[in-house]
């Protein structure tokens, strides 16, 4: 019959099952390369985005949105420096009593069986231009006037401001793969001219919403650094670069003659 269809015959050599094989798949997507032609703006959003799964904004440059994975502590450098240092400090202080206590108790070396000698972890902390930026847990913004407030700091002028919800973040550039440890200060070109830089970076493949500091629940034993105990120590040191600031220059003793 004129027009009617035909079933074609599969080629020579090849079994039937082969032609249903040969139907088109759509690959998936995969990580854009310098040789995709991808810029580096979007190599670090599709970084935070589909690596750590932090929410970006449109447009240029790329800025991650607060409120919603974490929220920010904006303090001065030279306090967040000071106030990390002080909690490195305490941390490990609080490790050798807890490692002596064991030992004591004829437990040495298991004071990590139960979590009980576990470190804290540390949470991402990047600068710009002269300011620390400390990640914290997502609500931490809200909560921050009525902390000041408990721990007696609500009514000095501090300069500890916050970004929550609906708030931006400029996007620290994906760190380089590389040893562990990091300088304990960023390069000149970068951090201290503007650009954010992570001073301590996320981890990829870690639940870094385990490691925000966060307001502790009683009876409830956390891995984070509470957040009471941060802000407490921030303030302390944001109040005494304050006080430094405004202290007038000291005169230089001035060598007698004769």
């Amino acid at each position: 019959m004129v027009g009617a269809s035909h079933p074609v015959p599969p080629a020579p050599g090849l079994p039937p099952s082969s032609v249903a094989a040969a139907s088109p798949v759509v690959p998936s997507p995969r990580r854009p390369t310098e040789n995709d032609g991808g810029s580096a703006s979007e190599r670090v959003r599709w970084w935070y985005e589909s690596v750590l799964g932090w929410p970006t904004a449109p447009g240029e440059p790329v800025r991650l949105r607060t409120g919603v994975r974490f929220d920010v502590l904006d303090v001065p450098a030279g306090a967040g420096y000071a106030t990390l240092e002080r909690l490195g400090r305490a941390e490990q202080a609080e490790r050798a009593q807890r490692a002596g206590r064991a030992e004591r108790a004829g437990r040495a070396g298991s004071a990590g069986a139960d979590g009980a000698g576990s470190p804290v972890p540390g949470f991402p902390v990047a600068v710009q231009g002269g300011r620390m930026l400390l990640l914290v847990a997502a609500g931490a913004a809200e909560e921050l006037p009525g902390l000041l407030e408990w721990l007696e700091w609500g009514s000095l002028p501090l300069d500890l401001t916050t970004v929550g919800t609906g708030g931006l973040m400029d996007a620290p550039p994906a760190p380089e793969p590389g040893p562990a440890g990091l300088p304990p200060r960023p390069p000149e070109r970068d951090g201290l001219r503007g650009a954010a830089v992570w001073l301590r970076p996320p981890v990829p493949g870690c639940e870094v919403g385990s490691s925000l500091p966060a307001l502790s629940v009683p009876g409830c034993a956390g891995t984070a650094l509470d957040l009471a105990r941060l802000v407490h120590t921030l303030a302390t040191q944001c109040h005494r670069v304050r006080l430094a600031a405004s202290d007038p220059p000291r005169a230089r003793p001035v060598a007698r003659v004769g």
